[in-house]
């Protein structure tokens, strides 16, 4: 396989075109063509030909998984599913993530203390976030660390039983709806039931089941 030019990627300094005089057109990392000594002209035997389809693989995957994280915050479990999703392959995904988690780009646990903090924002309750991290391939030995750091759930239920009331007394049926909504929020019966009783509001023992 002989090398008919190496060309600059418009837009991406970071990668370049390995252009072969067969036609074949390899796309990777300006590194794994420092790496490999390539120049226009040489000729690479059947080994440096599987040692560069090797190279670029990983290198890209590697660039994918920085673009990845990038754009928005993933956990390592995520971060190697999105990867093989999008035709890595698990070899070279896990690769990368070990990589980005290696070096402090992709951690669990501070993401887990992110997102938390940022569902608990939207008024969500423990077992809300917990539902989130868990959808979002965050270990569960990280949950409760992350939980306890975040404020009690009074304020969020106060304010979301507020804007719902705006001043008025719910019926029977009205109330109902506020506690379901609450419980999909994922706050518990003991925290609704305690913020309704602020209302004067008549509760059924039988919520708590």
């Amino acid at each position: 396989m002989k090398i008919k030019s190496l060309q600059p990627i418009t837009g991406d300094s970071s990668r370049c075109k390995i252009v072969f005089e067969d036609g074949t057109v390899i796309k990777t990392a300006v590194s794994v063509a420092a790496d490999l000594a390539l120049y226009t002209g040489k000729v690479l035997t059947e080994d440096q030909w599987q040692t560069l389809q090797r190279a670029a693989a990983a290198a890209n995957a590697r660039l994918r998984a920085v673009r990845i994280v990038s754009s928005t915050a993933v956990s390592d479990r995520e971060l190697r599913r999105r990867l093989v999703c999008k035709g890595e392959t698990q070899e070279n995904a896990d690769a990368a993530a070990d990589w980005l988690r290696d070096i402090g780009a992709v951690d669990d646990e501070k993401l887990a203390q992110r997102l938390a903090q940022r569902y608990a924002a939207r008024g969500y309750g423990a077992a809300r976030i917990r539902q989130e991290l868990a959808a979002k391939g965050v270990p569960r030995e990280f949950w409760d660390a992350a939980l306890e750091n975040l404020p009690a759930p009074d304020e969020a239920i106060d304010q979301f039983i507020a804007q719902k009331l705006r001043g008025r007394r719910p019926d029977r049926k009205q109330q109902q709806r506020l506690i379901d909504a609450l419980r999909r929020r994922g706050h518990s019966w003991g925290d609704i039931k305690a913020a309704l009783q602020k209302y004067e509001l008549s509760l059924e023992d039988e919520q708590c089941q």
